[in-house]
C-alpha cells in the first residue's frame, strides 16, 4: 500500500505542481513560466512580482485549499455511508452555509460583526449548525441509519433553501451579490481567505486519514466492522462532522461549488480501488488540481468577464459524470 501511495500521490504531486506554475502564468497579462519561477524565488520584476504575488498566487493557493477540502470531504461522506455517489452536499451543509451568508448579506451586517470576515464566519457557523439539526432529526434510540440520514439532510436542506429563495426575492440591490456568492466564486480573495481556512484542512485531513482502516471495514457493512473492532457509532459521528467541518470552511470562502466532492473521490477508486488509506490522502491532490483548472477556467473563458468558479464545476462535472454512469456504473447502488 505504501509503494502505491508513494508512486500515485508523486505523480499527482508533479501534476499539481505543474498546474500550479501554469495557472500564475496565464492572465490577462501573461507570464512566462521562468519569470513565474523568479518572482517565487524573490528574483522577479516589479511588476510580475505585484501580480504574482498579490493578485494570482493568494487566489491559487485558496483554490488549491478550497479543491482538497470538498474532495477530501466527499470522500469521507462517501464512505461512512457506503455509498460512491454521496456528496458533500448531501446533508445539508451548502445550504445551511448559503442562509447564513445570504442573511449576512441581505441585512449588511458585515460592519456590525466581523468586516471582511463575517460572511466567511457566519456561513462557517450555520453549516455547522445544520449537520447538527440534521444528526438530531435522524437520531433514533441512539443510532443513526444512513438512510434516515440522508433523508433527513434532504427535508433540512429543501426547508433551508426556501428561506434562501425568499431572502433572494426580498434583498434588492444585494440580489446579485446573494446569487454571485451562491454560484460559488474565488474573485477577490486575498491571503487572509486562505490563512481562515489552512488550519481546518490539515486538521481535516489528519482525523480523516485516521479514519481509513475503519472506512475500509465499512465497505463490508457496519455489522461485520463492529464485528471487526469499529467502534461504528463513533466511527460515523468523526467522519460526518470531520467531513462537514471541512465543506463548510470550504463553502464559507468560496460560496457553493458543486460536483468536487462527487467526481473526484469517483474517480481516483476507479484509478486506485477502493482502499481509503489511498483515496483519502489522493483526493487531497485530486481536488486541489480539479478546482485550480476549473478557476483558471473560470477567468480566463470570457475574459475580460469572469464565469462563476461554481458554473465551470458542474459544467465539467455533470456530463463527465453521466459519461461514468452510462460507461458500466449501473451496478452502482444509489
Amino acid at each position: 500500500m505504501k509503494k502505491r501511495l508513494l508512486l500515485y500521490g508523486g505523480g499527482a504531486a508533479l501534476l499539481l505542481l505543474f498546474s500550479f506554475t501554469l495557472s500564475l502564468s496565464i492572465g490577462s497579462s501573461m507570464i512566462p513560466i521562468t519569470e513565474v519561477w523568479s518572482v517565487l524565488l524573490g528574483k522577479g520584476d516589479e511588476v510580475s512580482t505585484a501580480i504574482v504575488i498579490n493578485v494570482r498566487l493568494p487566489r491559487i493557493i485558496l483554490a488549491i485549499l478550497v479543491g482538497s477540502a470538498l474532495a477530501v470531504a466527499g470522500a469521507g461522506f462517501q464512505g461512512v455511508l457506503r455509498n460512491p455517489l454521496a456528496d458533500p452536499y448531501i446533508l445539508g451543509v451548502s445550504s445551511g452555509a448559503s442562509f447564513g451568508a445570504a442573511f449576512v448579506i441581505l441585512f449588511g451586517l458585515q460592519s456590525v460583526l466581523f468586516g471582511i470576515y463575517s460572511i466567511p464566519i457566519v456561513a462557517f457557523l450555520t453549516g455547522v449548525l445544520t449537520l447538527l439539526l440534521v444528526i438530531k432529526i435522524a437520531m433514533t434510540s441512539g443510532q443513526m441509519k444512513k438512510e434516515t440520514l440522508i433523508l433527513s439532510g434532504v427535508v433540512v436542506q429543501a426547508f433551508l433553501g426556501s428561506f434562501i429563495s425568499l431572502m433572494v426575492s426580498m434583498s434588492g440591490k444585494a440580489i446579485n451579490e446573494i446569487v454571485f456568492w451562491m454560484m460559488g466564486s474565488l474573485t477577490m480573495r486575498g491571503w487572509e481567505y486562505p490563512k481562515i481556512m489552512a488550519p481546518y484542512l490539515f486538521i481535516g485531513i489528519v482525523i480523516l486519514l485516521s479514519q481509513g482502516r475503519a472506512l475500509n471495514l465499512f465497505t463490508l457493512g457496519e455489522r461485520q466492522a463492529l464485528h471487526l473492532g469499529v467502534n461504528v457509532e463513533r466511527t460515523k459521528m468523526v467522519v460526518l462532522i470531520t467531513s462537514t467541518l471541512l465543506t463548510a470552511s470550504a463553502v464559507s470562502v468560496s460560496g457553493v461549488i458543486g460536483f468536487v466532492g462527487l467526481v473526484v473521490p469517483h474517480l481516483i477508486r476507479m484509478v486506485v480501488g477502493p482502499d481509503y488509506r489511498l483515496i483519502i490522502p489522493l483526493s487531497v491532490f485530486g481536488g486541489s488540481i480539479y478546482v485550480l483548472w476549473a478557476d483558471t477556467i473560470a477567468r480566463m473563458a470570457l475574459m475580460p468577464k469572469e464565469i462563476p468558479l461554481g458554473v465551470v464545476t458542474s459544467l465539467l462535472g455533470a456530463p463527465f459524470f453521466a459519461y461514468l454512469l452510462k460507461k458500466g456504473k449501473k451496478g452502482v447502488k444509489l
